[in-house]
């Protein structure tokens, strides 16, 4: 509602303000990425302090303040401060972001390799040594920045100076930054209603306001999701205007347990998969040192959805490659005739990313909250995760590499991370080193085989140990592995002081020697050897009957059970037809035995049938007098 007319505003106009809004301040902030996107001015802002030796802000607008990098509106429009200080956090933060790949551009190519597809043994090392913190950084990200300085120097014949000259300007998203105002500009509290919440901001009533009564308040109730704590305080949002509503990034904090590093007894241990996308299982750490596994544990199986991801990106490629083609045959003429066919195919191609991001950020999210799920009924305090980062999938086949390459690992990491906060349990990255190659029991090497039933085929599914006898699935045999790897290891967690992620960087052979999950003893069966006569029992010929009669059949294809014994040499099934179950219940033998009421869907026995739904057939109340059923 526009407060200052009483108007209640739809979702459309409200979506037209704000978007006059983001266009203010997206142009006020390419002017200043444009202005300072050089190696110099982000090292100044990186460096932490301004040309008197103080130190910055660390609020981003603050800290260019601090430097002088004004921006103004453009000419003829008006804009209070805390506009600006939108623009400014925004920009701020890009620049900021920039430092990081600076250095890792800087490092690459200072120590350009001799052939940038394969790098010797030796020129890794150098590369690792010139980045900053290059000993625990990822071979695919350094791989990436090689890749994309190779395309520059085949496009202009030389490299590049350095990654500024490498990448344009970046534009900016569409958003505000409301966390950069205070309350002249926008307030965000609590109604009476549990769940809601009541957010208050100034916005244009024009594209281009000349003075500040152009400027109106506009109040907007939120929904608040459930993941909210009813005493979490809530922070200013961050606006942005998505499919052509307003979204508001709602921010709040609320007391959850610290995290520990070290003083674990319970772990998960988290192993990734192709179809079973994840393993986990619990490990006790006992008193005297032993450690044994806390059940069978459990697997997140997303064969389908990866199938679908696997799908969506092939057409995705495909569209891209026609894509391509068009651009070269129109060659960027607006006015050719297949223009249209390629903007036809870049607003499909835009559709398809689409889906293919949302269909990963569910996915992420789905499997972090199962993980910390299995974490939380265990009661473990820490989950170790395999880490996979600085692995590159080969040797399983160019279709099953690729879908291996594009699972969102890192994604479901930093949404496990978020997620076990809030119970204070820990996420750990433990090294993948053997975790699948030694037996959780014995830490001899394991033979791989197809199948259980099956063990002379060669295959990756199912472990066995010539050693000790230890024989399940290989994803299982992983987590028992890293979770007894994290809890000897725990001592060596070290806490990235930038990110506040923890990880153990190294195996120690002595700690590792100790990794061994102790087999819990199991059932013992009963003797159920003859030591005398078997006793005599009387036969009886015919079941005992009901005391009462079967109740009246309701009208319907379902009914009661037929009272005594039913005919099995009919050739109708006049039960077969609307059973709810389909024609596949069970799959037909060849040979011996052929169920006949089974093929056509009336259940495994002619004699018995599926009870029809609730919702569909009202059954009435039988129970009385029909005394027992033996």
């Amino acid at each position: 509602m526009d407060e200052k007319t009483g108007v209640f505003l739809t979702a459309a106009a409200l979506t037209v303000r704000g978007g006059w809004a983001v266009d203010l301040v997206s142009d006020m902030v390419s002017s200043l990425l444009d202005a300072h996107w050089n190696t110099h001015d982000v090292d100044v802002l990186a460096s932490g302090e301004d040309a008197g030796g103080r130190k910055l802000p660390p609020h981003a607008w603050m800290a260019l303040r601090r430097l002088d990098w004004t921006v103004t509106a453009p000419g003829g429009v008006r804009v209070n401060d805390r506009v600006v200080r939108m623009a400014q956090e925004t920009a701020g933060r890009i620049l900021r972001s920039a430092k990081w790949r600076a250095d890792v551009t800087s490092g690459v190519l200072a120590t350009w390799p001799a052939d940038p597809a394969e790098r010797t043994p030796e020129e890794w090392d150098a590369v690792r040594a010139a980045v900053p913190g290059g000993q625990h950084l990822p071979g695919s990200v350094i791989k990436a920045r090689t890749r994309q300085i190779a395309a520059f120097e085949r496009k202009h014949g030389r490299l590049p100076a350095d990654v500024f000259e490498l990448e344009a300007t970046p534009r900016p998203a569409g958003m505000l930054l409301l966390s950069a105002c205070d309350g002249q500009q926008t307030t965000i509290e609590r109604t009476d209603a549990p769940g809601r919440a009541l957010l208050r901001l100034q916005l244009p009533t024009r594209p281009d306001p000349r003075s500040y009564r152009d400027w109106t308040w506009v109040a907007c109730p939120i929904s608040l999701p459930p993941t909210i704590p009813a005493g979490a305080v809530l922070h200013l949002p961050t606006l942005r205007i998505h499919d052509g509503r307003v979204r508001a990034d709602v921010a709040y904090t609320h007391a959850a347990p610290k995290t520990r590093r070290t003083g674990h007894t319970v772990a998960l241990g988290v192993d990734w998969g192709l179809n079973t996308l994840l393993a986990a299982g619990a490990v006790r750490l006992q008193s005297n040192g032993r450690m044994t596994a806390l059940g069978a544990g459990g697997m997140f199986r997303a064969a389908g959805v990866l199938a679908k991801q696997h799908r969506l990106r092939r057409s995705s490629e495909t569209l891209h490659a026609k894509a391509d083609h068009y651009q070269r045959l129109t060659g960027g003429h607006a006015d050719h005739a297949l223009a249209s066919k390629h903007a036809v195919l870049a607003g499909e191609i835009k559709r398809v990313s689409a889906r293919r991001s949302n269909l990963n950020t569910a996915l992420a999210w789905s499997a972090a909250r199962w993980a910390v799920d299995q974490a939380i009924t265990a009661g473990a305090t820490v989950i170790y995760v395999e880490d996979l980062r600085s692995m590159e999938v080969g040797g399983m086949g160019r279709s099953i590499n690729t879908r291996l390459s594009q699972q969102v690992r890192g994604r479901i990491v930093n949404r496990m991370r978020h997620i076990a906060a809030e119970s204070g349990i820990a996420v750990v990255m433990v090294p993948a080193r053997n975790t699948s190659r030694h037996c959780p029991q014995c830490l001899a090497p394991l033979r791989h085989r197809k199948a259980p039933d099956r063990p002379t085929t060669p295959g990756w599914k199912w472990a066995l140990c010539p050693s000790c006898g230890y024989q399940s699935d290989r994803d299982t045999g992983a987590w028992k592995r890293i979770a007894a790897r994290g809890l000897t290891h725990q001592t060596k967690t070290v806490t990235d002081r930038t990110a506040g992620t923890m990880a153990i960087h190294s195996v120690v052979d002595t700690l590792e020697t100790q990794a061994v999950v102790t087999p819990t003893a199991g059932k013992t069966c009963q003797d159920r050897s003859k030591t005398g006569p078997t006793r005599r029992r009387s036969t009886r010929p015919a079941p005992r009957r009901r005391r009462a009669p079967s109740p009246t059949r309701p009208t319907g294809p379902a009914g009661q059970r037929p009272e005594g014994h039913a005919h099995t040499d009919r050739q109708r099934l006049p039960r077969a037809g609307h059973r709810h179950q389909g024609a596949t219940t069970i799959s037909t033998p060849t040979t011996g035995h052929r169920p006949r009421g089974a093929a056509l869907g009336a259940g495994f026995h002619l004699h018995t049938h599926a009870t029809p739904p609730r919702w569909e057939i009202p059954l009435p109340d039988t129970t009385p007098g029909l005394g027992s059923p033996n």
